[in-house]
């Protein structure tokens, strides 16, 4: 079969768009022998259609003479010209022996010989020439005809015209782009489905943003942080009863630490006190100084460079809802760093008491502040917004517990308290200094057991001693027994221990204006404090 004809050419007719297939190739004429009966026997082989001799005639030498039959039957096999010439001659030999024509032709007249000499007559037994090409193969060509012993040729393939090739093409670009549109149909469809089902084709990966620039602000928590985390040190002290950990922060480049007096109180006499810095460094310790009444101490570490003091502000210039940021090791988890606001100022508390005596009482007119504190974080420094301390982390009030020091292992509800840095300060001065120190005193015995409102000084029917030290500050100020003092400069007093508080956020020698009830009559005395050990 072949593709259809865009020229309608009929099959076997004319040449059409497609080249010529090559003419078939006949075998050679069987060689016929005359036998002793003057008769043409030929030999095996196919059957040929008879030529009739060749006579010599006025015919030109260059045109062969045609037989009746190659004339009528346009359809016969060609021969070729060896073919008829030999089968002529070894046809006509016998009728011209005998003198007869044969009966199935009519006689030739024989006329002029040619003045050229005949063609030769080629030898049957020798090799034939291979036989020229017909001059018009179709007129010749027999497709029904008995196909000639020998192998087969390839005729070749056809000629694809121009219209037929776009034509071709446009098909295939249109085969393509349906495959490629129903490939891509059903991928996305798989893909779409994954997508739905599992949420991906691969593993989960959350997304996330980029990364930030590394610099952070100054006054940034993680820009205090970096700045104050290298001056910052946890403490753990062993001592022979019991063991602790709490902060502290390098004051001088000689190695002196400030933290809490209930954080060194543990070692006693012949504990042993850990410094481990946030580089993970170790020093051992020794206690400078300590007092129990600001619950501040300092020790000392040796052989150790490079420390870098952290610097102090000043507690008297902080506001109410101003930024701070708390640097400790709450529960020993060192480096911890959180933030909140100052919550409220001079908010007198009072922490310790566990000695028989209460000599161990801490009363402090302190920095209230939600930022977390927890136990460990003790001693630690609370800084303002430009990395300075402003205060000593010392006691937080918790659940189901009252006010006091953080001994006890509840944790933070938001009320978080600091010595003042300005009290630290001069504490800190005066135990490096001299190891021990002093306390502003109004030289005067409280009476802690009245319920009324003030801070009342103590009668005579309450000991032999006097209430009013003689010759004291008190005393000179013009106090008596039994007098209730309401105010210090202007601030409401409450209480016993809220008088003392406020007296201890002074130095010895400053100036004090206390308001005094006295008989149902209120009067303003001025009172200098002085100073004990």
């Amino acid at each position: 079969m072949h593709d259809p004809d865009a020229y309608s050419t009929p099959p076997y007719g004319q040449p059409g768009p497609w080249a010529p297939a090559p003419p078939v190739q006949h075998p050679a004429a069987p060689a016929v022998a005359p036998d002793a009966g003057d008769s043409a026997v030929a030999a095996p082989g196919p059957a040929l259609p008879a030529e009739s001799p060749v006579v010599a005639g006025p015919a030109s030498a260059a045109e062969p003479a045609v037989t009746p039959a190659a004339v009528s039957d346009p359809l016969a096999a060609p021969v070729s010209a060896a073919e008829r010439l030999s089968t002529g001659a070894s046809a006509a030999a016998p009728h011209a022996a005998s003198g007869l024509a044969s009966p199935s032709e009519p006689p030739v007249t024989p006329g002029p010989a040619s003045a050229s000499p005949p063609p030769p007559v080629p030898d049957p037994t020798s090799p034939a020439d291979p036989p020229a090409p017909p001059a018009d193969p179709w007129h010749r060509y027999d497709p029904w005809a008995r196909a000639a012993a020998g192998p087969l040729q390839q005729a070749g393939a056809g000629v694809v015209g121009d219209v037929q090739r776009r034509r071709r093409v446009r098909r295939g670009l249109a085969g393509g782009a349906l495959l490629l549109a129903l490939v891509s149909g059903l991928a996305g469809g798989v893909v779409g489905a994954q997508l739905e089902r599992n949420g991906g084709i691969g593993a989960v990966e959350l997304p996330q943003p980029s990364a930030a620039p590394s610099g952070r602000a100054p006054d940034s928590v993680a820009g205090i942080a970096a700045r104050a985390l290298p001056s910052v040190v946890t403490l753990h002290v062993t001592g022979s009863e019991e063991s602790g950990t709490g902060t502290g922060f390098v004051l001088d480049e000689q190695g002196h630490i400030l933290t809490n007096n209930h954080v060194v109180q543990p070692a006693g006499g012949d504990g042993a006190i850990t410094v481990v810095f946030n580089g993970g460094q170790t020093a051992t310790a020794e206690v400078v100084g300590r007092d129990s009444g600001y619950d501040l101490a300092v020790v000392r570490v040796t052989g150790v460079k490079g420390l870098t003091p952290l610097p102090l502000g000043n507690s008297d210039d902080v506001q109410v809802g101003d930024p701070v940021v708390a640097i400790g090791a709450p529960f020993d988890l060192e480096g911890t760093v959180t933030s909140g606001i100052i919550s409220a100022k001079e908010r007198p508390i009072t922490a310790g008491g566990d000695g028989a005596d209460a000599s161990d009482v801490s009363y402090v007119d302190a920095l209230q502040t939600d930022a977390p504190i927890n136990p460990g974080n003790s001693g630690g420094p609370l800084l303002d917004r430009r990395g300075r301390v402003i205060g000593i982390n010392s006691a937080i009030r918790s659940a189901g517990a009252g006010t006091g020091a953080d001994t006890g292992q509840a944790g933070s509800i938001g009320l978080g308290f600091a010595i003042p840095v300005n009290q630290g300060k001069r504490v800190a001065e005066e135990l490096i200094n001299t190891g021990r120190a002093t306390h502003p005193v109004i030289g005067i015995t409280l009476d802690m057991g009245w319920s009324g409102d003030g801070a009342r000084v103590g009668t005579a029917a309450d000991g032999d001693a006097s209430p009013v030290t003689p010759g004291g500050p008190g005393a000179r100020a013009g106090l008596r027994a039994g007098d209730v003092i309401t105010e210090v400069d202007g601030q409401r007093v409450h209480s016993g221990e809220e008088l003392i508080v406020r007296t201890r956020a002074h130095r010895p020698g400053d100036r004090l204006e206390l308001t005094v009830e006295r008989g149902g009559a209120e009067r303003t005395l001025s009172l200098v404090l002085g100073s004990s050990k």
